[in-house]
This record gives structure tokens, C-alpha cells and sequence, in this order.
């Protein structure tokens, strides 16, 4: 059985927050409770990951749903495994999991997610993000003044 890290419940907390306000700032919506109470006992028992068999109903579907909202895979397009490697350059995962994601659960991605955030070694957190972060700099022109207006207009 796979399992599912407290960050990624704290997180499912949090877009469900987001998601579904609080109308007083006391209650919370059912989703929020539902995973709250599993954080909470992840929290009391110390425990960083649970069992996905071990989720209430409520809480699996809310963590469902907050799945289907977060990209599925961390390829980038660059997947040095198709070369030979045992490990992908791009998106961090190993030969056996780029062939196998399709039939990975929810629960098994978002172990190789973690793992592969956690090491960020792969390209998809190092180099094409600080590519990303320079091209949103000063260092670019605004997006409309490189569009020239029609000859002879102004």
C-alpha cells in the first residue's frame, strides 16, 4: 500500500481553505474537517506519512480532489532516460518510474513527487527555474511593446 505524506494533507487543507472559505472565520468546510482530523492524529502520533487504507471516506475523497487539481507528472520534455540514463536529468524519476507512472495510484506519484522535490537535483528545479525566474525580470520587454501597430496607424 502506498501512502500520503502530511505535507501533501497540509496542503489539500489549505486549497480546500482556499477553495471553500470559512463564512464566520470559526467553521470549516467538511473537506477542511475531514482532513484536519487525520492531520491532527498524523501530528499527536508524530507520524510524517499514512496509509492511504488508514484515510476516512471523507478525507480520501477531499485529498481526491485536491489530487486532480495538482499537475500529474514532473516530465519537462527532457527525458534523459530515453538515452540510457537511470536517472532523468529533467524531471529527477528513474527509469522504472517514467515507464511504470501511467499505472502508478495517486499515492505512488505523489511519493515520487516528493522524493524528487525533496532532492531537486533534476533540471525542472534547477536550471529551467532560475531560466524562469530571470525571464520574468526587467530583463524582458512588456509583451505589448513588441507588437507594432498597423502601417499608418499610431
Amino acid at each position: 500500500m502506498a501512502a500520503i505524506h502530511i505535507t501533501d494533507i497540509e496542503a489539500a487543507i489549505n486549497w480546500w481553505r482556499e477553495r471553500s472559505p470559512s463564512p464566520d472565520g470559526l467553521s470549516a468546510c467538511a473537506e477542511v474537517r475531514a482532513l484536519a482530523e487525520v492531520y491532527g492524529l498524523m501530528a499527536y502520533e508524530r507520524a510524517s506519512l499514512v496509509d492511504e487504507a488508514a484515510l476516512p471516506a471523507a478525507a480520501l475523497q477531499a485529498w481526491l480532489r485536491w489530487y486532480a487539481s495538482t499537475p500529474d507528472a514532473p516530465c519537462i520534455a527532457i527525458c534523459s532516460t530515453s538515452q540510457g540514463d537511470a536517472q532523468c536529468k529533467g524531471c529527477g524519476r528513474s527509469h522504472d518510474e517514467v515507464q511504470h507512472w501511467p499505472a502508478y495510484s495517486p499515492f505512488e506519484k505523489r511519493l515520487v513527487w516528493r522524493r524528487i522535490t525533496q532532492e531537486a537535483t533534476a533540471w525542472r528545479f534547477n536550471r529551467y527555474a532560475e531560466r524562469a525566474r530571470q525571464a520574468s525580470g526587467a530583463d524582458h520587454p512588456a509583451p505589448e511593446s513588441l507588437v507594432s501597430p498597423p502601417a499608418g496607424r499610431a
